[in-house]
């Protein structure tokens, strides 16, 4: 829970900057929510950060370039003090994840409350602007969540009476629009930027879905061409399941990074086991792990013991970076911590 006066606290920060940057993780979740303050607030300038940057710097650099008078980190998971101390202007950092411990921010987290809070950032970014709840809803499914004010929805058509989030994901046209914006992070930085700038133009998700505009059009088109590589990468990972309680499946750098949206899919298809998809790229291997019953960020430290790389996330839903030549190593013991739980 975030109390409405620290909601207040954003609005008043974002109404008085001049330059503000806003900084968001490259997921569903982090996308809606920056598009949300975007539309509200024209001003805000967005870099996405991605999953796998451990790397505080581009922070320094953007803020060192830009010179904002106020910055916004959106559904980042962690930042460093020394990024924070580097930034040298007023921080605002909204987000969902296990709360974090820093000084010289303004930090919201409705876990800071109540640590079974499961609310993602994108519900919060729509309590501070209080608009555009269509687009709100892709962000809130995508992290697999269900708000109390659903029912609000002007298209519950779109939902059509799916009642848990993996149904609303996988069984609706709202899956679609999920998918339409994972997808709009994909491919050529200046491929990005271009649909990310045509959702800030769209203003009903039917020009998406039966592309009623120029803008739903180019979203919808550049989702089919993505989802054609999505869903061989998907049947893939499908035909490798056997009846190991693991499934661990492992694609190479030439296909796009589908590892997170794959292991959603995958744990509503198998929700008895423990998903591992992995992208291999330069000498390491990108990690997406699910689960429905394995509490991940409690196992993910002992299977990195020892291991050149990271991770971290969520109780059922992690993301890790593994050297290639320890990844063998990483799965083992994966595999031994989760049958310990």
């Amino acid at each position: 829970m975030i109390e409405e006066n620290k909601l207040q606290e954003i609005r008043d920060a974002l109404e008085n900057a001049q330059n503000p940057v806003v900084f968001f993780d490259d997921d569903p979740d982090g996308l809606v929510s920056y598009l949300l303050l975007k539309r509200k607030y024209e001003k805000c300038y967005g870099v996405p950060l991605k999953v796998s940057m451990r790397d505080d710097s581009l922070f320094t650099t953007i803020t060192s370039d830009m010179k904002p008078d106020l910055v916004v980190i959106l559904d980042r998971a962690e930042v460093s003090q020394e990024a924070i101390d580097s930034m040298n202007t007023t921080i605002v950092w909204l987000d969902h994840h296990p709360p974090m411990d820093r000084k010289g921010v303004k930090y919201y987290n409705p876990r800071l409350k109540d640590p079974s809070d499961r609310s993602p950032t994108s519900y919060w970014a729509y309590k501070v602007v209080k608009q555009d709840l269509w687009l709100a809803l892709i962000g809130i499914f995508a992290d697999w969540y269900i708000p109390e004010f659903v029912g609000e929805c002007k298209h519950p058509e779109l939902i059509n009476g799916a009642d848990t989030p993996p149904k609303i994901l996988f069984e609706t046209k709202y899956g679609i629009l999920v998918k339409c914006i994972g997808f709009a992070l994909k491919g050529k930085t200046t491929d990005v930027k271009k649909i990310i700038e045509k959702f800030l133009k769209v203003k009903d998700p039917y020009e998406i879905l039966e592309q009623k505009t120029p803008e739903g059009k180019a979203i919808y088109k550049h989702y089919e061409k993505l989802n054609q590589e999505y869903e061989m990468l998907l049947n893939g990972a499908i035909e490798s399941a056997t009846e190991d309680e693991v499934l661990v499946y492992v694609y190479p750098s030439d296909k796009n990074s589908f590892t997170g949206a794959i292991s959603n899919e995958l744990i509503y298809k198998f929700p008895d086991k423990l998903i591992v998809i992995a992208r291999e790229k330069d000498g390491s291997l990108r990690v997406s792990l699910r689960s429905s019953s394995i509490v991940i960020n409690k196992i993910l430290p002992i299977a990195l013991d020892g291991v050149k790389g990271y991770g971290g996330g969520h109780e059922y839903a992690c993301g890790a970076n593994i050297d290639k030549h320890d990844f063998d190593k990483f799965i083992e013991q994966l595999r031994k911590a989760a049958k310990k739980k």
